[in-house]
């Protein structure tokens, strides 16, 4: 993945010579899924963030909405988007926004912005994660590395030994364990081993867990809103595409029933946790559409056009990346060039 900076500049390049703008009638497709996981406010003079690129501020998603609106797109309801990608309605552009994951932060920070603009929104439930036993393992080695001087660990056959003392040193130690543990591990070993970090490291991972997920009875209340739509994430936040199809197929159809069970309606919809080519592939949108899902969004990257109608089951999103928090980056992300160049100018991404 290229460095946030490089990404910057790439976009900036797109941004002042305009060439978004030019091509965008033929890059932007009709509609857009935007991805976002937590909203929350900016913690002051942060140094080292690891997780950055997965926060947005509240102020940034008003900004967003307002922008989006702007633009001349409709903001919908999953259900809506979908509709529309079926009956290859493009009459007017529309956007669908999701949240991953079930945070407490989308039900204290993000919801009143939606309630403010009346905007439709959707929120991917992972139940291990509202249960509060999900071993956020990302976190946690980002919580151990913050207040160490030195990271000493065994993962994945490896041996690590690093000074995490700067800022810049805890940044650079955690995308190495991040790599080691995100692709060295299989899912259920990599569960193992983050408890065991946990614990030696002093960090009660259950209490994170329990501490940054809505309750089930937030999640019901916010169920209740019209404006919100409540989707599947499996059970324990597994890559899907890494796991046995008997196992795939478990996690997708197990956290469809627990919602039903919890909400007293079953999900429609789903979300691949990780949501990239190596989590989620042609085999794991068969078994999705097996669960009973009626359409699916990946973290692949792009617009949507007509062709996707036949790909519901494998949608892409734009991130709302909290590294890029700057309305004229979603401005070029909006206009579909950057994923259009990236994809080779093939409209769908789904092999």
């Amino acid at each position: 993945m290229p460095h946030s900076g490089t990404v910057r500049m790439l976009l900036d390049g797109m941004y002042y010579s305009r060439a978004h703008r030019l091509l965008s009638p033929v890059s932007r497709g009709f509609g857009s899924f935007l991805m976002l996981h937590h909203v929350r406010p900016q913690v002051s003079a942060r140094g080292f963030a690891p997780h950055a690129g997965l926060e947005i501020t509240p102020e940034f998603l008003d900004e967003v909405i307002t922008f989006v609106r702007g633009r001349g797109i409709e903001i919908v309801s999953f259900e809506e988007g979908v509709e529309r990608i079926r009956s290859h309605r493009s009459d007017k552009a529309f956007a669908v926004i999701t949240l991953d994951d079930g945070y407490l932060d989308n039900y204290e920070h993000a919801w009143p912005i939606f309630q403010k603009h009346n905007c439709p929104f959707t929120v991917f439930i992972a139940s291990d994660i509202t249960d509060g036993k999900c071993e956020l393992w990302w976190q946690v080695i980002g919580e151990a590395i913050e207040k160490g001087s030195r990271l000493q660990t065994e993962v994945a056959g490896e041996t690590l030994d690093l000074p995490v003392e700067t800022d810049k040193q805890k940044q650079e130690a955690f995308l190495q364990l991040y790599k080691l543990v995100r692709w060295g591990l299989d899912e259920q070993a990599q569960r193992k081993w983050t408890r065991r970090f946990a614990e030696k490291h002093d960090i009660d991972w259950a209490a994170r867990c329990r501490e940054q997920a809505m309750t089930w009875d937030q999640v019901r209340e916010i169920n209740e809103d019209p404006l919100c739509t409540i989707g599947a994430h499996t059970v324990h936040h597994y890559s899907v595409g890494r796991l046995s199809e008997d196992d795939a197929y478990l996690e997708m159809f197990l956290s469809k029933g627990r919602l039903a069970e919890e909400l007293g309606e079953t999900p429609k919809f789903f979300c691949y946790p990780y949501g990239d080519e190596i989590s989620a592939g042609v085999r794991d949108f068969a078994l999705a559409e097996k669960a009973g899902f009626e359409a699916a969004v990946t973290t692949r990257k792009g617009m949507i056009y007509r062709d996707h109608a036949d790909h519901l089951l494998a949608l892409p999103r734009v991130s709302i990346n909290g590294d890029y928090q700057e309305i004229r980056y979603l401005d070029v992300l909006m206009s579909g060039l950057p994923f259009m160049l990236a994809n080779r100018f093939k409209t769908v991404n789904a092999a």
